[in-house]
């Protein structure tokens, strides 16, 4: 199994929106979060030519995030996961992902800490991020087996403007 992590596009900052009394779970992309995510997109699907299951944590930011990917690669539905809350242990989204064809490649869409603690557990089993995400960053891993803690092998990790340099 290849698995695709990706941390959220740019989105409104924290303290405005709930100023405005927004609730952090709402913070929706900027309109250039929208569009840098759109390049990112392109650069991916360069590099990751295809995706078979597409999920996303329920924040706003991250669905749109997830919605921007699904038209890129035509995924017809995005997946919404309560394991990829910022809150929750990577232990959850791997069960998720043992239910998932060993063959797929999964990209899932979430935030940080969460995502830079996913993958440096996946790779060593270690809850201490070791790993940095930028916002629309993406990095893949590979599971030779079941996906587990420590099991994973890193193929690359890249920056949203490496991205944007593939999609050209």
């Amino acid at each position: 199994m290849q698995l695709l992590v990706i941390r959220h596009a740019i989105a409104e900052e924290r303290e405005p929106h709930a100023a405005a009394g927004g609730h952090d779970d709402d913070r929706p992309l900027t309109p250039f979060g929208k569009r840098r995510m759109r390049r990112n997109a392109e650069g991916l699907r360069r590099t990751a030519s295809h995706i078979e299951v597409l999920a996303a944590s329920p924040l706003v930011r991250a669905q749109q995030t997830a919605r921007i990917l699904a038209d890129e690669y035509r995924v017809p539905e995005v997946e919404t996961l309560e394991a990829l809350r910022p809150e929750r242990h990577p232990r959850e989204l791997l069960t998720w992902l043992g239910k998932q064809s060993p063959d797929a490649t999964v990209a899932v869409v979430g935030h940080d800490p969460h995502v830079s603690v996913l993958v440096t557990w996946c790779l060593s089993g270690s809850e201490e991020a070791s790993v940095v995400f930028k916002k629309g960053g993406v990095a893949l891993l590979e599971f030779d087996r079941k996906p587990a803690a420590g099991k994973a092998k890193l193929h690359w990790l890249v920056t949203p403007a490496q991205l944007r340099d593939l999609a050209g």
